[in-house]
């Protein structure tokens, strides 16, 4: 902390608030002692300009476009690395040497498994249940199965649970794709790298082999890494919000997966897919270009612009080369939904309208037309995003839990209701 402070007036008295500095981006300034002195809470809905807590994992600069895992673009990571050694660097800070990846990627492989019983835990749901909603209960039940890495206190039983949500998370989404369909469950593959297992769990049957594509298995890899973490958004929040009450990890990343339900959250990508096959075909994007100025058409175009980035979204520039590889592997390259995209991408990057208002394309804009080409239905897109998530999720919620003052998150308020009256008797009112 350095010895610069802001000074704050109100009342004709002043109060000095310390200004920390962090390893790179904007100084915060610390209001701990402000209430205790000055009577006075700040007032941030959605906490957008409030550092809630300190953190060493993920970094992102929205004004050039840059996110950073433990200090690592986004961009070399998605070319050089991959997604497993990624979960290693956000869990443990640092990338792995050959002999500790090769631990680490045995480690999760051998814990892909779910307990047998878990399987009859499903046939508790509806057939037709969104698979989101079979997770969020599958995903809270696992502290009934695995009693032994419950204890939030113990860092080993952190480090087991860690392992085990990494490992099953896939097994646990891809169950509940089969059962959505009415097809049966297909058991994990040792011999099978992360994304590729994933991809045989989800298309496999036990009439025929199933051999995964190299290139939709890249491409898996590649949107898990993409989406592994992203700083203090609403789902970490969350994690971290229910993490503070001592609640053991497997609650909390329930909690963490049922945030990213929301259709502001994880469901983007889904929303971008509807509406490119709403646009349809090339001729029809300037009528909607020119709804999406209209203030008073109330329609928007899905994918472009993102709440932290006031530039080009760094992983949707990834996410277009694995579209291209992955539908022209298909043979789809001439699908009408990416000719679309790409023109509209074309526009967002010379129009004027969207340049002014930095209404880049995001990471959504192509995922899910890769996801839709792979053979994943709408219903999965949020499901595949938690389980790239979950690694960021832990890192989180493990660094908050080796916080020396950690305390049970408690936002306040500006209560705007009625004040202190007295009760009236039923029979005068």
């Amino acid at each position: 902390m350095s010895d610069r402070k802001a000074t704050l007036t109100l009342d004709g008295k002043s109060y000095d608030l310390p200004v920390l500095s962090p390893t790179v981006g904007p100084d915060v300034l610390d209001i701990r002692k402000l209430y205790g002195e000055a009577d006075v809470f700040t007032y941030d809905p959605g906490f957008t300009s409030t550092a809630a807590c300190e953190s060493t994992i993920t970094y992102i600069d929205g004004d050039v476009g840059e996110l950073l895992y433990r200090g690592y673009p986004i961009e070399q990571l998605a070319e050089k690395s991959s997604y497993l050694e990624s979960c290693y660097l956000l869990l443990y800070g640092e990338l792995p040497t050959h002999d500790q990846l090769s631990d680490f990627t045995a480690r999760v492989t051998r814990h892909t498994m779910v307990h047998e019983q878990m399987h009859q835990f499903y046939r508790g749901f509806r057939r037709d249940a969104h698979p989101m909603a079979t997770m969020v209960g599958v995903v809270g039940a696992m502290s009934a199965f695995y009693h032994d890495s419950t204890d939030v206190n113990d860092p080993w039983q952190r480090e087991v649970a860690a392992i085990r949500m990494i490992a099953k998370l896939p097994t646990i989404a891809a169950m509940a794709y089969k059962y959505s369909v009415g097809q049966p469950f297909v058991y994990p593959k040792n011999s099978l790298s992360y994304a590729g297992n994933f991809l045989s769990m989800c298309f496999a049957v036990p009439a025929e082999d199933y051999v995964v594509s190299p290139i939709l298995e890249k491409a898996m890899d590649r949107i898990m890494l993409l989406h592994a973490d992203h700083e203090q958004n609403a789902s970490t929040s969350t994690v971290r919000l229910a993490g503070s009450s001592g609640a053991n990890p497997f609650a909390c990343i329930a909690a963490g997966i049922a945030c990213l339900w929301g259709p502001a959250h994880g469901g983007a990508n889904q929303a971008c897919l509807e509406m490119l096959k709403e646009i349809g075909t090339v001729d029809r994007i300037p009528e909607y270009v020119a709804k999406a100025k209209d203030k008073n058409s109330g329609f928007r175009l899905m994918g472009f612009g993102h709440r932290v980035y006031k530039n080009f979204d760094p992983r949707a520039k990834v996410m277009k080369e694995s579209a291209d590889e992955v539908l022209g592997l298909l043979g789809i390259d001439n699908n009408p939904l990416l000719q679309v995209a790409k023109e509209l991408e074309r526009i967002a990057l010379e129009d004027e309208y969207f340049i002014s208002k930095k209404l880049y394309p995001n990471v959504d804009f192509y995922s899910g037309i890769i996801l839709e080409a792979m053979g994943f239905p709408t219903s999965m897109f949020t499901p595949i995003f938690a389980i790239s998530r979950t690694v960021g999720w832990i890192s989180q919620w493990k660094e908050m839990i080796a916080e020396k003052n950690q305390k049970i998150g408690r936002p306040r308020q500006l209560y705007i209701g009625a004040p202190r009256r007295d009760y009236v008797d039923l029979r005068h009112r």
